[in-house]
């Protein structure tokens, strides 16, 4: 059984609440920013609309929701840290107040943001960077004693399509992400769920060659998270556009739970919800 204590900020209780891993969960993504890759993601700051769609989310069958405020695809417009607290602690106070079951992580790579993200009501964190943007994220993560995911990357969204050189990809991946994890461990950091990173400091082919390998991942002992929806990686394969690939998100999102993957991140959540429920038939 792999269990993650999540904690409720804002709940009159005060009481932890664990999630067990051990069966795969799916997290919906919802970005406050105007230049997501996926157009359909973007919400920006209607907060009603927000509230409506992570409502959607719950219903359709997420166990978490992702916020982000700060774009990471490749070659994205630099975003503020204030600007970027300004997008997503007001959407995150009004989901938690509307809807107070949800388990929301904060998306982002700035230990600032981290910390005003989860005492807004945020429980986890979503790191795209893996600590290498920001020297205080993992104190920050200790101290606020919350999961964190940990996600393999290189450089910022400006720099990281160029870094992607490897003499052998999944071992590296593997090895950048385990020093990772013993400095966390040394913080005191428990609860770690690692993302391999797909489409960041990975061209296409390297994409392919990671989920082929997923299963390798399994030597680190912890829950996976694989965040392939409509990404380059399935569209330019295709042919298609970003829009038009959500056929082959879910043939992937099938291949991933079959290679142990333990959360889908995803902007579609019912077909995702559907692809794990077929799946689950199958064990």
């Amino acid at each position: 059984m792999t269990l993650i204590s999540i904690k409720f900020q804002n709940d009159s209780k005060a009481e932890n609440k664990l999630i067990d891993l051990s069966s795969p969960k799916i997290m919906g993504i919802l970005n406050i920013t105007p230049d997501s890759f996926f157009a359909k993601s973007r919400y920006n700051a209607d907060i009603d609309l927000l509230i409506e769609k992570a409502a959607e989310m719950l219903k359709q069958g997420a166990t978490f929701i992702d916020i982000g405020g700060y774009s990471t695809r490749p070659n994205a417009a630099e975003v503020s840290t204030n600007e970027e607290i300004d997008r997503v602690v007001p959407a995150i106070e009004a989901i938690v107040k509307n809807l107070p079951d949800a388990i929301l992580s904060i998306d982002t790579f700035r230990s600032k943001v981290a910390q005003a993200a989860i005492h807004a009501g945020a429980a986890i964190i979503n790191d795209i960077a893996g600590g290498n943007l920001d020297e205080f994220m993992f104190k920050t993560v200790a101290e606020l004693n919350v999961p964190y995911i940990l996600m393999h990357s290189r450089g910022n969204p400006q720099t990281m399509s160029s870094l992607n050189q490897y003499d052998n990809l999944t071992l590296e991946i593997i090895h950048e992400l385990n020093e990772k994890v013993l400095q966390l461990r040394l913080l005191g950091v428990k609860d770690i769920i690692i993302d391999p990173g797909f489409g960041f400091a990975k061209d296409s082919k390297q994409g392919f060659e990671l989920m082929k390998n997923l299963k390798t991942f399994d030597v680190m002992n912890m829950p996976i998270l694989v965040g392939i929806s409509r990404k380059s990686m399935i569209w330019r394969t295709l042919g298609v556009s970003a829009d038009d690939a959500l056929n082959g998100t879910t043939a992937l999102n099938m291949y991933a739970l079959t290679q142990g993957a333990k959360i889908l991140r995803v902007h579609d959540v019912k077909e995702a919800n559907e692809t794990l429920k077929l799946y689950e038939e199958l064990c």
